[in-house]
């Protein structure tokens, strides 16, 4: 019991830098009158109050983290941050005459901080501004991890924050010190990402966005998120020049920000392409939007120009679990979403905002496959696995295989659920694959066209859980389950 008051206390700082970030929402809903602005103040109160209450109640149990407080504090803050997230959303629909229920409104805060994109809502475009404001702030946030930006904070007040980075962390940068100190790297890459905000909101606006639009939009397609203001998504606009736009930053974000942190340190932009997760990364997005543009040119559905137009747009969208849709690509040949929610599971590198399985445990399992495959052959050889000229040790193959492992269980036992519900099969895997994805969008009755307000409340509960799982990417949550982690 003692190992959870010391990480209750930093939960209570989060939950503080949490209510800061409704200022965001609060000060659109001031500026442009959207008739919700006591909304924000309240939630933002009571958030504040639950923060103050765990940090000053628990000041006796300051102390460092370690490795144990760090995975306990990753899955306990995506769990609980939501429930905060949540607030104001139930508050503006009810407001607005709208009421929604604690299960879509907590669904739609989970689904913002976990970038997944996925909506219970509809008719967004006559939403108050603050609140599609919040919902893209919430991606915008978790793209890059609010427990990242708190490593960068938590030295200042006297907490080391090395294991929670390394318990929220993903891939090649989880035991990877980019500078001598955590807090270091943590600002680091929240400063790339910063600056790749606002490259981007300044592209949006110049291609001809209206202010508000261009900011959201950023949020959404930096963090990979997808969730848009408006019903029709990035087809709302119509435009070749701001989806060309969308196209170019969703491509640097699938990518690992540590690689840019390190060429702008060094001045060295050269060094990115000798990375082989990103060629990998860039190859097979790019590769899988031709693939699928001469599909639909082949099959009739587009002429030449209009196929690689959507068809790019649409798989590197979905590939990269950002989610973003400019038509309905449910009506294409099969073969077209199907490639495009599989290529969701790889096509985005470790350490960049998008979720899935990651590229580089897939060069680790090509390599390591084809190493058994020469064993066969040659059962003296020695052969490690290399993937980029570095030897990947055991434990880190052993490590791909058993995420691996329970990756593939966690698919299977959610889909089984959620057919005892009596959903269709279709829409019941791509559910749970595009919610362990992160990615939004799935196939049968949660297409582009939809969303996932035709689903049950319980239903609706086994996607959260997916996402949450996806978030966490599976291994922190089950450890907590296994005995010997509660063990000293």
């Amino acid at each position: 019991m003692r190992d959870i008051l010391p990480v209750l206390r930093v939960l209570g700082m989060l939950l503080l830098l949490f209510a800061l970030s409704m200022l965001v929402p609060w000060a659109t809903s001031y500026y442009q009158r959207d008739g919700v602005t006591l909304v924000w103040p309240m939630a933002m109160g009571l958030t504040a109050l639950l923060g103050v209450a765990l940090w000053w109640g628990l000041f006796p149990f300051k102390q460092d983290l370690q490795p144990r407080h760090g995975v306990i504090l990753v899955t306990v803050a995506w769990v609980s941050l939501p429930l905060c997230g949540a607030l104001p959303i139930w508050g503006v629909m009810f407001v607005q005459g709208a009421p929604i229920s604690v299960t879509h409104a907590y669904f739609e805060a989970v689904s913002g901080l976990t970038t997944t994109g996925a909506t219970v809502l509809s008719g967004l475009d006559a939403l108050p501004v603050s609140l599609n404001m919040w919902r893209t702030f919430l991606q915008w946030m978790g793209g890059m991890g609010i427990l990242i930006l708190a490593v960068a904070l938590l030295p200042l007040l006297g907490v080391g924050g090395s294991q929670l980075f390394r318990a929220e962390a993903a891939g090649p940068i989880k035991d990877t010190k980019l500078t001598p100190r955590m807090a270091g790297t943590a600002k680091g890459l929240w400063g790339v990402y910063s600056l790749f905000s606002i490259a981007c909101a300044v592209a949006f606006w110049l291609g001809g966005m209206a202010p508000l639009d261009a900011v959201m939009h950023m949020f959404a397609t930096v963090s990979l998120g997808g969730l848009s203001p408006h019903d029709a998504s990035f087809g709302f606009f119509q435009s070749p020049l701001l989806e060309g736009i969308a196209l170019i930053f969703m491509l640097l974000a699938s990518c690992n920000f540590a690689l840019y942190f390190i060429a702008l340190r060094k001045g060295n932009w050269r060094t990115l392409w000798n990375d082989p997760e990103m060629r990998a990364t860039i190859g097979v997005l790019l590769g899988g939007g031709v693939l699928v543009a001469l599909l639909l040119w082949a099959k009739g559905v587009y002429g030449p120009l209009e196929a690689l137009r959507y068809g790019m747009f649409q798989v590197v969208s979905v590939a990269t679990t950002t989610g973003f849709a400019t038509t309905d690509y449910l009506t294409w040949p099969v073969f077209a979403p199907v490639l495009m929610l599989f290529l969701s599971g790889v096509a985005t590198s470790a350490g960049s905002t998008g979720g899935g399985i990651k590229m580089m445990r897939m060069l680790i399992l090509f390599q390591q496959a084809r190493r058994e495959m020469t064993r066969l052959v040659h059962p003296r050889a020695v052969q490690p696995v290399v993937v980029g000229g570095k030897v990947i040790e055991h434990p880190m193959i052993f490590s791909v295989l058993a995420f691996m492992l329970v990756y593939g269980a966690t698919i299977i036992v959610l889909s089984m659920v959620l057919l005892l519900t009596d959903l269709d099969p279709v829409t019941a895997f791509s559910a749970v694959v595009a919610s362990v994805h992160c990615t939004g969008p799935g196939l049968g009755a949660l297409g582009p066209a939809s969303n996932y307000a035709v689903l049950t409340d319980f239903q609706i509960w086994v996607c959260t859980l997916g996402m949450l799982l996806g978030r966490l990417e599976i291994l922190s949550f089950m450890a907590l389950l296994t005995p010997a982690f509660w063990r000293r």
